[in-house]
Parts: C-alpha cells; structure tokens; sequence
C-alpha cells in the first residue's frame, strides 16, 4: 500500500470522471484473465513473475520491451496487489489501499503518465483538526511553518529538535545498505520508542510522534527498529534530494500531495492491459523448483517453466512459497522476521463535502477513538463528499475479528466526533482490512524490528541463484510506497536481463 503523511497525520485513497473507466477496466481484465487462469496451459518462457503488483508488471514490462517472454502469476482475481479500487454507489470508485503520490516519487509518475493515468491534488485548502484531550481545535495549513498543530510551545519546540535530529541521523544511512551506517549497530540495536523516549521527553511532542509513526507505518513505536526508521527518512527522496520526515509526512509539498483521476489502480490495470495474457488471475503459486537448470513454477491451475523467476510480493508472504532447494538460511530468517504491519481504510460517502463549509479539509489527527487520522477522499469535481479514516497498528489489530457493523459504527462515531452529527449518516460505506486479506496480511509494507537489517538485510534483494526478489520493500528509495514498487520492478527487471 504504498503512501506518506504528516507529523500531525497521514494519507492513502483516491477517485471520479476517469473513474468509470477505472471500473471498466477492471472489470474487463478480471473477466478476460480469470477465465484462463482456472484452465491455463502449461507455458514455458525466460522469467516467471510471482505477483501482478506494480513491482510485478513494471518488471514484466520492461522484460518484454526487451525481447523477453514472461508469464505473470497472480494470486488475486485483480492486478494491483496493495493498490485496489472500492467499488462505490453510481460506478464510482475510491481507493482501500495505496493512493498518494508526491516530489521525488518519479517512477511512479512516470509510469502513469505513460499510460495515460492523470493526477490532480489532495484537497487541502482549510483547516485541519486536532482532537486532543477531548479538545477539538482547528489550525491553519498556510502558515509560516506549514501546518503546525496547537499544542504546547514546549511540545513544539521538543517535537521540532526531535524531527531535525531524525533528519540529520537518517543523512548518515545510506539507501542501498542501511546496514552498513557507521552506527547501524547502534541504532539497530534499540526500538524506536526506546529512543523517542529518550529524546521526545514533553508528553505533547511525544503524542505527535507517536501519531506520525503509526500513520507512516501502521505500526506502534515499540515494533520498529530505529535504523529501520532512518532508513525509511532516508529512502524518502532521490539521488539528488536527501530524504525527510517532513516529506515522507506531508500533503503540500510532501507524499500526500497528489491523487490519481479513476483512482491508484487505473495505473496498474492499464499496464496490467499491455501485458494481455501473460497475466494470469487467480493463480496463487505454491512451490518454485528447480529442475535441470531451470525452475517450475507450480500454481493453482497452471505451471510455468523458465529460466528465472521473480518473486515480487512482500517477504513474509515470499516464505509461504515451497522451495527446492531450500532458500539460504540467512534469507528465510529475513522473511520470518519482517511482518506486515496492520492497517484498515474506512470510506464513509456523503452526498457533499459538507465539512469544507465549515473552512475544514478534513485531516484530523486524534488522540482517542479507532480513527486517528482522516482525509477528505472526495472527487475533484466534489460531486459527492467522502472521509476516509485510517485504522493502524494496535487499533486495528483490537477490531480484526470483529464483525463489519462494529467497525462501521465506530468509525462513525469518530468522525462524527470530528465533523458534527451529519457524519452519523453516510450514503454508503465501504471497508478495506487488510490484515484479513488471505494474500496480503497486512500493509501497507513489511516492517523491520531491532536486529534484522543488520542481520540479515543483504538478503533483501541478494538473489538466490536464478530467483530475484521484487516489491517496494526491496526499494532503495520510497519502501513502502507505490514509487518504491515501480523502482524495484525496473531494478529486478535489469538484473535478470544482465544474467540472462
């Protein structure tokens, strides 16, 4: 799932006229590659690709553009993986899953623009909200500092020094071998909570990041390495722009800043369209062997014989896979070690954006409830309004079990909380919970906790003979979000055709 926030909050959604034809597409593509997955052919081609996400179909793309045949197996009955479009009243769409895009998020860019797939911005203009204490209190986003929330000024100054020194730490990692950091073993060593509350020490500046952790991690503080999170600073850039928490965090200027028109997964169903019957749908791969200097590639409904594969689905997922022969050790310690974080979006339709009356935006950042951050999903044209509110970590982890009417009533009393009675009484409703997902588990990326990136992080890309690992948390620069993706599948995609 792919996405970015801000210290007070954080995003991920999307959709409205282009949106139709995002439906259209999808549904024209589950129905011609689903059909054929239940009953297709054996094939024998170069590289098997194991997962039809962005990383997936960028790294087919760029190995047919080379010449090379390719087979992509997809456990879904969709492309996309973590970026898929909700279905709303009126041939609508909306995004449960990986949605923004911002600077220096290129690739994916890039891509979009190449097939034909639009962005407009988040909306933005008014005030956000602070739910504190019980408390609701607007603040401007225009100001001199950008969108400062009202606490204390202790808290503030506390929580400025806190982000500049994160900045300064995270100059220090370097992207393509976090591990190797002079003070990796330091950092690596210790929890991110263990360090904020070392330096975090005004409660106010500690509730702030606390609040920017869970939203850019879908994590608690306590599950996260500290090296992992410079890392993740760091990787928010390029070449040319170091990274930062205030760009990983942000709206303006910042990961949030754009959506896509037909919503995020318009990108990967038009490329998905290029592809045509490489494709396969619902074709979930169960073991991956190598047989005479080659690999079988055995899925539900077909196998496929090549000379390389390409795995490019989250590692804890990866290790579900049967391999023969084994994988190293030291990569199947890797993969039981980086679990998915846990996250829900939950949509709530209304017939107008009603909170933009009132001069709101419709970001919240609480400190209370299920929901503790929100955006405004509506359309560009605002023909109807729609809140989106991020379940994370611990919250959503309380309300996996429980049934769909549960979560629906507490979200709604949260976002009636934040925007009056009228947010009781949505048109429509719908729920992404992605740690219930049988071929997720979890988003919107796999985290790293104290030990394993400088145990084992080498094995995150290092292929194991003619196997190459792909998906955004094999990316150098923006893990974790959709940019990631696409940078990994063109790297993953450059690799194989260099041992071909």
């Amino acid at each position: 799932m792919a996405r970015g926030r801000k210290l007070s909050r954080r995003s991920l959604l999307g959709g409205s006229a282009a949106v139709a034809a995002g439906a259209t597409a999808l549904t024209a593509l589950t129905a011609s590659a689903a059909g054929p997955a239940a009953a297709a052919a054996a094939r024998d081609v170069d590289v098997a690709i194991v997962g039809a996400g962005l990383a997936g179909l960028t790294a087919a793309r760029d190995l047919v553009a080379a010449g090379r045949t390719v087979a992509v197996l997809e456990a879904q009955d969709r492309v996309g993986g973590r970026v898929v479009n909700l279905a709303l009243p009126g041939g609508q769409v909306t995004e449960g899953g990986g949605e923004f895009i911002g600077p220096t998020q290129d690739r994916i860019r890039a891509l979009a623009d190449s097939l034909g797939v639009a962005t407009f911005p988040t909306y933005n203009t008014g005030s956000n909200l602070l739910h504190k204490d019980g408390t609701r209190t607007p603040y401007a986003t225009d100001g001199l500092l950008g969108a400062v929330p009202p606490v204390d000024a202790a808290g503030l100054a506390n929580a400025a020094i806190v982000q500049a020194e994160l900045d300064d730490m995270a100059k220090l990692v370097p992207v393509d071998a976090p591990w190797t950091a002079a003070r990796a073993e330091e950092w690596d060593r210790q929890t991110f909570e263990t360090w904020l509350r070392a330096n975090a020490v005004v409660p106010s500046a500690k509730f702030l990041l606390d609040v920017a952790c869970t939203s850019v991690f879908s994590a608690e503080p306590r599950e996260l390495s500290l090296l992992f999170v410079l890392f993740y600073i760091a990787a928010a850039g390029d070449a040319s722009h170091p990274g930062t928490l205030e760009r990983l965090t942000e709206t303006a200027d910042g990961a949030q800043q754009l959506r896509f028109h037909g919503g995020s997964q318009l990108v990967p169903l038009r490329l998905a369209a290029t592809l045509g019957d490489r494709v396969v749908l619902n074709a979930p791969v169960r073991s991956v062997t190598r047989s005479g200097g080659r690999y079988v590639v055995a899925a539900d409904g077909t196998t496929v014989t090549a000379d390389r594969v390409v795995v490019a689905v989250p590692p804890p997922l990866a290790a579900r896979i049967s391999y023969d022969p084994l994988l190293p050790a030291g990569r199947d310690q890797l993969t039981q070690r980086m679990p998915m974080a846990s996250v829900g979006k939950a949509i709530a339709v209304y017939d107008t954006p009603f909170w933009r009356a009132d001069g709101l935006n419709g970001q919240v950042v609480s400190d209370t409830g299920v929901v503790s951050s929100t955006f405004d999903n509506s359309p560009p044209d605002a023909s109807y309004g729609a809140l989106m509110g991020f379940i994370e970590a611990d919250r959503m982890r309380e309300l996996d079990a429980a049934p769909a009417d549960t979560v629906r009533a507490a979200v709604l009393a949260d976002f009636a909380t934040y925007f009056g009675d009228r947010a009781q009484s949505p048109m429509a409703f719908v729920l992404q919970r992605w740690n219930n997902e049988a071929h997720t588990r979890g988003g919107p990326v796999a985290i790293a906790p104290p030990g394993v990136l400088t145990r084992y992080g080498p094995a995150l890309r290092e292929p194991v003979d003619g196997i190459h690992w792909a998906g955004t948390e094999t990316s150098t620069y923006w893990m974790g979000f959709m940019d990631g993706a696409v940078r990994s599948g063109e790297r993953v995609a450059k690799e194989v055709l260099a041992a071909l």
